[in-house]
């Protein structure tokens, strides 16, 4: 079956043509490095690192970071790009292993690092030499940021952790972790700050690797942090505010999280297509089914629908517009259509959509986090209502 993305993108007004040279080199990578190896990491639960090493090389880890370190000064439809071809790839993983290291975890340090931060960590972050964690969720602190429990307290030339962290990703085989602790006096719920935490620091340790219903190729942990002391100059940003910074990156991971899923749902049709074009049933195949194929033609009208609104508020955000109403429908909207789309394909797929050895089987299963991580979609229905007025 013809692939209409590439021509999407060329056609688009948003896109230029440094836009169609990442995704076909995205593509070509995932076509060469991923999908011949991604079932193997599925079973042992990570993607190593030297395959993201040469995603660094290919300059994949700093689309949009400043050229001193490396970086090309892309911009946020860029990473709609990126996210895309990740999800296209039919490995949830191994695309949110990239995608957190590329848009949610680092992006910490790129806005709000100091100068001698950044060039401590940036460029080995670009390269893939480091790869980074954002340790924000606890086991009773998810969407709700004002919940958490862990403390942060300075001491002299440090300061000292404690708590724990939860639904990590790259939490287990990551490098470079920014830790989102209270700081404030009791009472005063958004007195939040980031610290840098580097893998080894004493008193930092993985609690346990995470078994998950999906993404099995993502390393995901819980962390502990027992009077964990790092020095003071790792405070990252502002003292007390980096429940704003929290905030802020929100935006963009969800921006990315809802172009992911998209490239996930875009694989799906295609993969239920070249299944029911060619499934011989009754007679004919079953694409000869009206009931089939209007079901298909449906899930694709609402994701080239979905598709369109994401590359708009792509396009108003790299402008620096106000955009956090549409993240909002974004986030809800894409988490809750690639579900959608997951079902019907596999459906469509009969018994052999529910066998492990078949991609939409496991594609099924990636896609449920994407209506609770990054934000669950009645989350982003309140943010959406709150605005509506």
């Amino acid at each position: 079956m013809a692939d209409t993305s590439d021509r999407a993108t060329q056609d688009s007004p948003y896109f230029q043509p440094e836009h169609e040279m990442l995704r076909q080199t995205v593509r070509r990578f995932v076509e060469t490095h991923v999908i011949p190896h991604a079932d193997a990491w599925e079973e042992t639960g990570f993607v190593p690192r030297e395959v993201l090493r040469e995603m660094g090389k290919l300059g994949l880890f700093g689309i949009r970071y400043d050229s001193a370190y490396g970086g090309s000064e892309l911009d946020t439809l860029a990473t709609v790009v990126l996210a895309e071809e990740l999800g296209r790839s039919g490995y949830g993983g191994f695309a949110v292993t990239v995608l957190v290291h590329t848009d949610m975890a680092s992006p910490h340090l790129a806005r709000s690092g100091t100068s001698s931060q950044k060039a401590k960590y940036m460029p080995e972050i670009i390269a893939g030499t480091k790869i980074t964690a954002v340790a924000m969720t606890e086991a009773d602190a998810g969407s709700d940021l004002a919940g958490m429990r862990t403390t942060a307290r300075r001491d002299g030339n440090a300061w000292v952790l404690n708590g724990s962290k939860m639904f990590i990703t790259n939490g287990v085989h990551g490098d470079i972790y920014f830790v989102a602790a209270k700081t404030g006096e009791p009472g005063r719920n958004r007195d939040i700050s980031m610290f840098i935490v580097e893998k080894g620091t004493p008193g930092f340790r993985v609690a346990r690797p995470l078994k998950k219903h999906g993404w099995l190729s993502s390393d995901t942990a819980e962390l502990a942090f027992e009077d964990c002391r790092i020095p003071a100059e790792n405070l990252l940003g502002e003292e007390n505010r980096g429940f704003y910074a929290l905030a802020g990156n929100l935006q963009n991971e969800r921006i990315v999280l809802g172009a992911q899923a998209m490239g996930e749902a875009d694989r799906a049709i295609e993969l239920a297509l070249d299944w029911v074009q060619n499934r011989k049933a009754f007679g004919g195949t079953l694409w000869d089914k009206q009931a089939i194929r209007h079901k298909l033609a449906l899930r694709a009208s609402e994701v080239a629908a979905t598709k369109a609104l994401i590359h708009e508020v792509a396009w108003r955000d790299a402008r620096g517009q106000q955009v956090v109403k549409q993240v909002s429908m974004v986030k809800a909207l894409a988490g809750t259509l690639v579900n959608q789309v997951m079902y019907d394909c596999l459906q469509v797929h009969g018994g052999m959509g529910f066998i492990r050895e078949t991609a939409i089987e496991r594609m099924a299963r990636d896609a449920r986090v994407q209506s609770i991580g990054g934000g669950a979609t009645e989350v982003m229905l309140e943010e959406v209502a709150k605005r509506m007025g």
